[in-house]
């Protein structure tokens, strides 16, 4: 990974409660900045744009997914690197938080 190169995260997000619950941020001390992203298809051309909040269904799953959801982290430090694991924090409407471990992976998913 390269500094100057922003990385994305995956991941299933479950929901095991009876109430939608929404996620409005995320953060790590690994990203210079972290944003909750989405691809989107318009007009025959690909792009990215910044989301507010994603909801979750109740007892539901949201997946961040290549070309869907993802975590955009821009300016990622050195232990964004393949082989690494990052912890990233989780912030939901509620005040609620979940701290969740990635695996960091090369661009080939390596």
């Amino acid at each position: 990974m390269l500094p100057s190169r922003p990385a994305a995260g995956y991941f299933t997000l479950s929901n095991t409660s009876a109430s939608e619950r929404t996620l409005v941020g995320a953060e790590t001390p690994a990203c210079g900045e972290l944003m909750l992203h989405r691809s989107v298809h318009q007009g025959g051309q690909d792009r990215m744009e910044m989301v507010s909040r994603v909801p979750m269904p109740a007892y539901g799953t949201v997946k961040f997914a290549p070309g869907g959801n993802h975590l955009m982290c821009l300016s990622p430090a050195a232990d964004v690197a393949p082989g690494h694991a990052i912890t990233v924090t989780l912030r939901f409407a509620d005040g609620g938080t979940v701290d969740a471990v990635f695996a960091v992976r090369g661009a080939m998913a390596r």
